[in-house]
């Protein structure tokens, strides 16, 4: 019997744009963001954007706002606001 594992690779814009009707959205603080990366490797839509100095950006057309950058920052410096 042949094993069959299923792998989801989040991407951009796979499940379409987001911005519409998300309720919360993530704000960065960037002077609190020591640029550890823990939110971009834990975001589950790759919503967060690495740049090559290693800070990031939050891509709202696609966020869904559900606040894992927020939980997972050790620094806290990702806050959820109500849009």
């Amino acid at each position: 019997m042949k094993k069959v594992a299923a792998i989801s690779f989040p991407s951009k814009g796979v499940a379409g744009k987001t911005g519409i009707w998300r309720v919360r959205k993530p704000i960065l603080d960037r002077n609190k963001c020591v640029r550890c990366l823990i939110c971009w490797i834990y975001c589950p839509e790759g919503t967060i954007l690495r740049k090559e100095d290693d800070s990031v950006e939050i891509d709202y057309e696609y966020c869904k706002g559900c606040g894992v950058c927020s939980n997972e920052c050790p620094t806290k410096a990702i806050t959820m606001e109500e849009e």
